[in-house]
């Protein structure tokens, strides 16, 4: 890890980070401020949506849930792209970062999708009068879900790390094509699930009361899942160099005996 060097085919930006030295410099400076930011935003967030937002006529108290479960859907699916991203650049330009952070990434992406069909679950049930139903949304979501899990289980089941990375990076690939699947199944298929209400391209499609809230909240969201992100790639890029120095320090062990008996000799 500590000596691969990025492939001259990449661009001079990328080149700039595959250095693990610099992205911990980089990385050090960043985390405190991105995680400070989230915590501040998504503290606003959550008290404006939780307790100071109206409630819904129709829905009532239920359409809290939706201050976390909408930001949760987004992160799924965007942070998949970015996994799709990562993918990109260990294929095509060998980038020594985008490996690690992509093994990061499953998990906490799985997490994410989890939250937000435990979320979903919750509200379909005062809304839908059932906890799941097998429609277009929430079946697309749960591929979601398995595809992060075989990422974060396929990464891991290799003893040759860069060839699970290169098995996940494929899966990744293979797996974006349900990203569209979950983003307009409302609008393909008949759903109990209900249409886009924020990314209209006329107007959302709920009050300003709710709306700026729910906005907060998953920038929040976003900048909380950055830091965590940031955070896990730089204790595996740690993780790694120590276990570099251990080996190279088990080589000179090995290594002594032999050099003291041709001394001896």
């Amino acid at each position: 890890m500590e000596n691969a060097a990025p492939n001259p085919r990449s661009s001079g930006s990328l080149h700039r980070f595959a250095n693990p030295g610099r992205f911990l410099r980089l990385t050090e400076s960043w985390l405190p401020w991105l995680s400070g930011a989230a915590l501040v935003v998504l503290g606003i967030g959550i008290v404006w949506g939780l307790w100071l937002a109206p409630r819904d006529w129709q829905q009532g108290e239920t359409v809290r849930i939706m201050f976390v479960h909408v930001p949760m859907a987004w992160l799924a699916m965007g942070g998949y792209m970015g996994l799709a991203i990562l993918s990109i650049m260990s294929l095509i330009w060998r980038h020594p970062l985008a490996d690690l952070t992509a093994r990061e990434l499953s998990p906490i992406g799985a997490a994410v999708t989890a939250l937000c069909l435990l979320t979903g679950s919750l509200w379909g049930k005062p809304m839908w009068g059932t906890w799941w139903v097998w429609d277009a949304r929430l079946t697309s979501v749960l591929v979601l879900f398995f595809l992060w899990l075989g990422h974060a289980a396929l990464v891991r089941a290799f003893d040759d790390p860069e060839r699970g990375a290169r098995m996940g990076a494929i899966l990744a690939l293979v797996g974006v094509v349900n990203v569209p699947i979950v983003k307009f199944s409302v609008d393909w298929w008949n759903t109990l699930h209900q249409p886009a209400s924020v990314t209209r391209l006329d107007a959302p499609g709920m009050h300003v009361d709710i709306l700026y809230p729910l906005l907060w909240c998953t920038l929040g969201f976003t900048l909380a899942f950055m830091a965590v992100t940031l955070a896990a790639t730089r204790a595996a890029v740690m993780e790694r160099r120590v276990r570099a120095l251990q080996m190279a320090a088990a080589r000179r062990a090995d290594a002594s005996p032999g050099q003291m008996r041709s001394v001896e000799a």
